[in-house]
C-alpha cells in the first residue's frame, strides 16, 4: 500500500504555517523519491490570508485589522480573502503524476474533495460536491463568498473553500474547514465601496456560505473531524498514513520562507 506523511494538527501564527507548506513544496521538489504529506493545522493570532493576486491596498483595511488584533499574510496560493479562526485547515502536498492528485487543477481538486467528503459523511455532514465554479461578476472578496469546482457545500453553501499552486512539479492544495463562522468579523477587515454595499454582502452572506456548527446533526469535535478526514483519504485514495514531523532540512527551508511570509514587501505587493 502506498504510504503519505501525516503531520498532526498543530497551531502557528499565519506566517508559519505558509512557510511550513512552503517547505514541504520546496523539499518534495528536490527529494528523489517523495511522500506525497497530508498536513493539518490552525492559526494563532487569527489571520487574515489574501490570495496570491489580491490587491492589499483595495481590499484589506489594515486599521480594522490592528484593532480586532488581526494577523495578515499573503498565500502562495489563489483565491481571495478568509479570516482563518475556528477552523480546521487541511494542505496536500504531493508531486503532480502523484496518480492520486495527477490532472489538471479541477481533476485533482475533485480527487481531494472526494476524500474530504467521504470524512463529512461518515459524520453525518450531509455535504456535496459542486460541479461548476460560480460566476466570477457574482463574486466578493471574500474566497467563501461562492463555491468552485468541486468544492463542497450543504443545501448550496459552502462549506470548504480550498487553494492549489504548482510549483517545480509540486502541488500545493490548501483549504479552510469552518468550524464556526463569524460573518460580521470577517466584513470588518475589508475595504467596501460604501457601507450599502457591506450591509448587503452581509445580507446575502449567509445564503452562500456555512460552518460546520450550523450543519451538524450533532457537536463534532475537531480532532473527531481530523480523524474522520484522514480515514476518508485513505479509503478514496487507497494510502496509509504514517505519522511524521518536519525533517531538519525542511526546518532550514521553512526558517527562510518565513523572511518572506513576515515581509510587508511580500504581504502588500499588491
Amino acid at each position: 500500500m502506498t504510504t503519505w506523511r501525516y503531520l498532526p494538527y498543530a497551531v502557528h501564527s499565519g506566517a508559519e504555517n505558509m512557510a511550513i507548506d512552503e517547505a514541504l513544496l520546496l523539499s518534495m521538489a528536490h527529494t528523489v523519491e517523495p511522500q506525497p504529506v497530508l498536513r493539518f493545522y490552525g492559526w494563532n493570532p487569527a489571520t487574515l490570508s489574501l490570495g496570491y493576486a489580491q490587491s492589499y491596498n483595495k481590499e484589506v483595511d489594515e486599521v480594522s485589522c490592528r484593532v480586532e488584533g488581526i494577523d495578515i499574510v499573503r498565500r502562495p496560493t489563489g483565491g481571495r480573502a478568509v479570516l482563518h479562526e475556528y477552523e480546521l485547515t487541511y494542505s496536500v502536498i504531493a508531486p503532480e503524476l502523484n496518480p492520486n492528485v495527477t490532472g489538471t487543477v479541477i481533476e485533482s481538486y475533485l480527487k481531494i474533495s472526494q476524500a474530504l467528503l467521504k470524512g463529512f459523511r461518515t459524520l453525518g455532514v450531509d455535504a456535496e460536491m459542486v460541479t461548476s465554479g460560480g460566476k466570477l461578476q457574482d463574486r466578493s472578496a471574500m474566497c467563501f463568498d461562492a463555491p468552485s469546482w468541486y468544492e463542497l457545500v450543504v443545501d448550496g453553501r459552502k462549506l470548504v473553500g480550498s487553494a492549489q499552486v504548482r510549483k517545480e512539479g509540486v502541488l500545493l492544495q490548501h483549504g479552510s474547514i469552518l468550524l464556526h463562522f463569524d460573518v460580521e468579523r470577517l466584513l470588518k477587515l475589508l475595504k467596501f465601496s460604501s457601507d450599502g454595499v457591506r450591509e448587503r454582502l452581509l445580507a446575502g452572506f449567509k445564503a452562500k456560505a456555512c460552518a460546520l456548527d450550523e450543519v451538524w446533526t450533532r457537536p463534532i469535535e475537531r480532532e473527531e473531524l481530523e480523524r474522520e478526514i484522514c480515514s476518508g483519504f485513505c479509503d478514496i485514495m487507497g494510502i496509509e498514513l504514517l505519522n511524521s514531523q518536519l525533517t531538519d532540512q525542511e526546518m532550514l527551508l521553512k526558517e527562510e520562507a518565513l523572511l518572506k511570509y513576515r515581509s510587508d514587501d511580500w504581504t502588500k505587493k499588491r
